[in-house]
């Protein structure tokens, strides 16, 4: 495998999504985050959309572009937005090298519009236009997917939302957001993903990105926020929120009765369905992730061992003289992973496991995980930086520093004067640390390389961490 730099990903977020209300439409638009929404025009009554199914290039998060399959050049396609009762005609256009059709999930419409090649259609073949036209005669949150090889299409991205507006709707929506979940299998120093597997995968997202790659969602304190997510992929995905507790008031059957929604912090997001919350925002920056332990990661290897309390005293060394740059990892947890990530090489067009810089330190997430950022004024929506917390309101550290663990049940400690079971140093020798990537920085203390961060270590006799 081709090796190279990791990108250092430990930046600021992707912007944020903004939902500002038009004042001349009769409905909240919906904003996609990290995503668009389709224009139309009207023509004789008819609202007129165009679509075109071609393959692009698609940023999942700085450092990372995938060859995708898309609608008009992005996955997931733009927001069709239209209201119940209007008359649609949606003209798709195939620039794939194979036939392809869009079926419009979980609209009520006529047999021969419902977009199944072969069964309701003729595919599209490359090159060809197709006209869908029907009257609208329900309102939700529904998709668009390819229905023509759609293990291919639908795996390299043909999806998108189809969002049909009540006439009239009470309570008003303040904030209005939908989040496509999906999930991918892409090889490290590869850009095509893998729609072949069908469990494994190793890359999570909210419409097509990953975090830190995903933006955040505003809204101001008091308002009312509807997230719609949507899933035609192979996962489930329960959907969290901190800080926060919401309603689930739709699903993509149409509204639940007020009197069947209960309260909720987590909604499950099964294939093929559409889940809408609704919640009054408070003030903070809250998490908002999917639960499954390795979905809130980026790429990741699942037959690693299991390296936890195993003792790697000296193995790195020797490993290191077959392999210049080692690092055992996985001793005490992965939350190193983070910081390794911003100077250790790895495969191209990859991302490291967790990144993300917070206020206080590394966030060490990844995949679907983004942040809701709640304000007070509309300056602050603008422009909403980090949350500046109440004094007394921070969890912090009692006391002094807790000292260092001792060794871990049936680990044995290097002799006294040793390091890594090196023999016992002359006492007029001096010790000599070294950077393990910077093997030009070295000290007779330990401490940290200046470059990279990185503790120094122990340089052992007659090893020279030459690379």
């Amino acid at each position: 495998m081709k090796i190279a730099l990791y990108l250092t990903l430990i930046v600021k977020l992707a912007g944020s999504a903004m939902a500002a209300p038009a004042a001349n439409l009769p409905y909240t638009p919906v904003v996609t985050p990290n995503g668009t929404t389709l224009d139309w025009k009207m023509e004789g009554g008819v609202k007129i959309f165009r679509l075109a199914v071609e393959e692009c290039k698609h940023e999942v998060a700085p450092g990372m572009v995938i060859d995708a399959w898309c609608y008009n050049g992005r996955t997931p396609g733009p927001t069709i937005e239209a209201v119940e009762g209007d008359r649609v005609r949606i003209l798709v256009t195939n620039k794939l090298p194979e036939p392809t059709a869009v079926h419009w999930h979980g609209i009520i419409l006529p047999s021969g519009m419902d977009g199944v090649s072969g069964l309701s259609q003729k595919p599209i073949k490359p090159g060809e236009t197709f006209a869908y036209e029907f009257t609208l005669r329900q309102h939700g949150t529904q998709m668009y997917h390819s229905h023509g090889d759609e293990m291919v299409q639908i795996g390299l991205g043909t999806m998108g939302f189809f969002i049909i507006h009540p006439r009239t709707r009470e309570p008003k929506i303040d904030r209005d957001y939908a989040i496509f979940l999906n999930e991918w299998f892409i090889h490290p120093d590869t850009s095509r993903p893998n729609p072949n597997v069908m469990t494994d995968f190793n890359i999570f997202t909210f419409n097509s990105r990953a975090f830190p790659g995903t933006a955040a969602l505003v809204a101001k304190v008091g308002e009312r926020v509807r997230i719609r997510f949507g899933n035609v992929g192979q996962e489930s995905h329960p959907i969290h929120i901190h800080g926060h507790t919401f309603k689930t008031v739709a699903t993509d059957g149409g509204d639940i009765p007020e009197s069947a929604r209960w309260p909720d912090t987590t909604t499950l997001v099964a294939p093929g369905q559409t889940r809408d919350i609704e919640f009054i925002a408070r003030a903070g920056d809250w998490a908002l992730h999917c639960h499954r332990r390795h979905h809130p990661m980026n790429a990741m290897g699942h037959d690693v061992p299991n390296m936890l309390g195993v003792n790697q005293d000296g193995v790195e060394r020797k490993v290191r003289e077959q392999v210049p740059g080692y690092m055992a990892m996985g001793e005490k947890g992965m939350d190193e992973h983070s910081e390794h990530a911003k100077h250790m090489q790895g495969p191209d067009n990859t991302l490291p496991m967790m990144g993300g810089d917070g206020p206080f330190g590394s966030v060490g997430m990844g995949g679907m995980f983004t942040i809701v950022k709640v304000r007070q004024t509309d300056a602050e929506i603008k422009n909403p930086g980090w949350y500046k917390n109440e004094p007394g309101t921070v969890a912090d550290r009692v006391g002094k520093p807790a000292a260092p663990e001792s060794p871990a049940k049936g680990r044995h400690p290097a002799p006294k004067g040793t390091e890594s079971g090196s023999e016992q140093r002359p006492a007029s020798e001096k010790p000599v640390y070294v950077c393990p990537m910077h093997p030009d920085v070295k000290s007779n203390e330990p401490g940290k390389c200046p470059k990279c961060g990185m503790d120094l270590e122990l340089q052992e006799k007659g090893e020279d961490h030459k690379h």
